[in-house]
């Protein structure tokens, strides 16, 4: 609900709907006029989610006077009433919301009944079938259809009355139907796991409303689901019970009930103790306990050498081997799983090339893959070979919800090599474990030294901490790749040292713009994008010039800067608005979720050509797409973005801010990262303070993960107390 000042009465205002202005796709913020009782025309703005032109409402809020607009009524919650007068009844039934009832009907009702006529189709369909063109069979269904109607609008009624935004309280209502009130009632806080959106404090606020106490079971025990679900969301599989019972007592305000709550869910199986006291979802466990076995039946199959000499191979392609790569390609050609890690320029992908030769000589299939569409295109330019995204390739169905490549249908092929590993979570992980068939080589390649997966767990990081899982990791930098500044610059950073710049250089390929403040930065990452880069490097600002950031709030962060950015690169009127988002002809827009029917997946950049009907038209590389008001909300404007969003891309030119305004999410594998995406040109715009914190700081890479621990592994956990929301 919107925010008001603290001790200031709701206002109440009763009347006709007329006409909705504007609505935002999720239902979160509507525009419309509404016809008092008495008095005039007035202007209404807030949540009215689920109410249409032609109902009787009531609203609560408050007046308020804006200079744009003069005075209107912002509204906190709004719901239908029901009309009492005919010419109200009539307007009602008329307006579709009971279900058999149109226009002409609605008349004859009114025409019949009069100021009863509400009363007669909820009670008395005998009566209701005497009116002409209604029989008993019709009227049954008439009176069903209102009742269900009145039950919905009772329940909307009873949760916004609670706090429930009104799109939440549609989605409660879909789920439970009748029995809505009552199982809300029994228990407010089942919404957090059943419905999207509805998060801990949102369910918490109703059942103070209901009466449930703070030292409730029911509210230890969701919000302790609600701490280990929302640490999935920042990468860890489990927490350790006394960070779980710690952060339990911030949340719930009280450590009286959670450590008994806690024990009777480990009981029950809600939650599972997977040793040493570490807490974990059900599903989570599940998940982590079969990557680990089948990553250990995968490392001690039997599958046959893949015979070939890599060296050969190298001078047919015209390549030369530095022992280390010869070691990873004769590890290759041995074991059934290996992984491959090393930095930039340490020839990950001369391996790759190598290793496609040998497997062509011996007639055998193989597999590219790699997480995203962008690391899979650049996959298979480097190998001249087709590359998919893992989840095309385990056949991932949106109806069913899961994989269809499985144990019970493999993958049939030599080899699977996928590329970009660090980005693979567990729940990924488990799915590409299943789908590996009977004498398949496993080759994972990837930087360990970049951000870890956006999902939970850190599975090449654990991987690579297990003796047991053969691997071999790059260090060496090749000449080629000593030439370029960039890759100078990353690998200092990964030895925690801040990049340094020769003073003699004028036109290298790295460079650092100092900056004294956020809002200096920001003005100078416009600047560098607009002005400076085009002028010395001939670049498109727009098509060349990615922006990358840290964070998406703050002065320097994605949302602020794509707005000063669009303004700069792309002036002009908006085509169309999703919330607070004003998509123009010409933008540059991302995907920001995997959309399977139109095969366009997150993280991939379009450019916006214009309307087509209700919808906007966006080009993606050779495609082109149209997305309507309900598809909206996968598109964000992408002139910056984050660098967890980069992770898998590459692009000519990358302008990077590092200003103390992001102190919580700097860390040296977050700059690592964001260097190595630049292939031509990196600038970082850079207080000096945040560049030297972030350069310092890895602990924000650590995750709770049992992974390599049940493979053997020692890699070492991050400190109980560090994980708070």
């Amino acid at each position: 609900m919107a925010d008001r000042p603290e001790n200031r009465p709701e206002d109440v205002l009763e009347g006709v709907l007329l006409r909705v202005l504007f609505r935002s796709e999720d239902d979160a913020f509507t525009v419309a006029s509404l016809r008092p009782a008495r008095g005039a025309e007035v202007r209404v703005v807030g949540a009215l989610g689920g109410l249409h032109e032609g109902e009787q409402v009531r609203l609560r809020g408050q007046w308020r006077h804006t200079e744009r607009f003069g005075h209107q009524f912002q509204v906190h919650v709004g719901y239908p009433i029901l009309p009492q007068d005919p010419e109200g009844i009539r307007r009602y039934l008329a307006s579709g919301r009971v279900k058999g009832v149109g226009k002409g009907l609605a008349e004859r009702l009114v025409a019949a009944f009069g100021h009863e006529t509400l009363r007669v189709v909820a009670e008395d369909p005998v009566l209701l079938a005497t009116v002409p063109g209604i029989g008993p069979k019709r009227s049954q269904e008439l009176v069903a259809a209102f009742r269900a109607q009145r039950d919905q609008r009772e329940a909307l009624v009873f949760l916004q009355g609670a706090g429930l935004p009104a799109a939440l309280a549609r989605r409660v209502w879909e789920r439970h139907g009748d029995a809505t009130i009552a199982r809300v009632r029994a228990n407010p806080y089942r919404l957090v796991e059943e419905i999207r959106g509805v998060g801990f404090r949102t369910a918490d606020a109703m059942a103070a409303g209901l009466g449930f106490a703070p030292d409730s079971p029911a509210r230890a025990a969701a919000g302790l689901a609600y701490l280990l679900a929302s640490a999935a969301d920042d990468g860890h599989v489990y927490l350790p019970r006394a960070a779980l019972l710690d952060e339990a007592a911030r949340l719930l305000g009280t450590d009286a009930v959670a450590g008994e709550v806690l024990d009777q869910l480990l009981a029950d199986g809600r939650l599972i103790d997977g040793g040493l006291e570490r807490i974990y979802l059900r599903g989570a466990y599940q998940t982590e306990e079969e990557a680990a076995a089948r990553t250990e039946a995968l490392v001690a199959a039997q599958t046959p050498p893949l015979g070939g000499d890599p060296e050969a191979a190298a001078r047919g392609l015209g390549l030369t081997l530095a022992p280390a790569q010869l070691e990873a390609l004769r590890l290759a050609t041995e074991v059934p799983f290996m992984v491959l890690t090393g930095g930039p320029g340490t020839g990950k992908t001369t391996i790759i090339r190598v290793l496609l030769a040998l497997l062509a000589a011996a007639e055998g299939r193989v597999i590219l893959a790699a997480p995203t569409g962008r690391a899979a295109r650049r996959m298979a330019e480097a190998t001249g070979q087709e590359a998919r995204t893992l989840h095309r390739l385990l056949e991932f169905s949106p109806g069913e919800g899961g994989f269809r490549r499985d144990a019970e249908r493999p993958l049939e092929a030599q080899a699977i090599i996928v590329d970009e590993a660090s980005m693979i979570d567990q729940p990924l992980y488990l799915a590409l474990l299943r789908a590996v068939s009977p004498g398949t080589r496993l080759i994972l390649v990837g930087d360990a030294d970049q951000l870890p997966s956006v999902g939970p767990g850190q599975v090449l990081a654990d991987l690579l901490a297990v003796e047991a899982v053969p691997a071999v990791r790059l260090t060496e930098i090749f000449r080629q790749a000593q030439q370029s500044r960039i890759v100078l610059a990353a690998h200092a950073v990964l030895h925690g040292q801040v990049p340094i710049i020769q003073e003699a250089e004028t036109l290298g390929d790295f460079f650092i713009v100092p900056a004294r403040s956020a809002e200096e930065a920001a003005a100078l990452v416009e600047r560098t994008v607009a002005e400076r880069i085009p002028a010395a490097f001939g670049l498109d600002p727009a098509r060349d010039v990615q922006v990358l950031t840290p964070m998406h709030r703050g002065r320097c962060g994605a949302a602020a800067l794509n707005e000063r950015l669009q303004g700069r690169q792309n002036p002009g009127e908006p085509l169309i608005r999703q919330g607070e988002r004003a998509f123009r002809a010409g933008d540059k827009v991302m995907q920001i979720r995997n959309d399977y029917e139109k095969e366009v997946f997150n993280g991939e950049i379009g450019w916006v050509l214009g309307l087509d009907g209700q919808g906007l038209r966006v080009r993606f590389e050779e495609r082109e797409l149209v997305f309507d008001r309900t598809g909206l909300d996968a598109l964000t404007l992408a002139w910056a973005c984050t660098v967890h969003k980069s992770q898998g891309s590459e692009y000519p030119a990358v302008v990077l801010p590092v200003v103390r305004e992001h102190r919580v999410m700097l860390q040296r594998g977050l700059l690592y990262t964001g260097l190595t995406r630049g292939r031509r040109l990196v600038v970082l715009v850079a207080e000096e303070a945040a560049l030297g914190y972030a350069v310092r700081s890895v602990s924000a890479m650590q995750r709770f993960t049992g992974l390599a621990g049940r493979l053997g592994g020692q890699r070492e956990q991050p400190a109980a107390g560090r994980w708070q929301r």
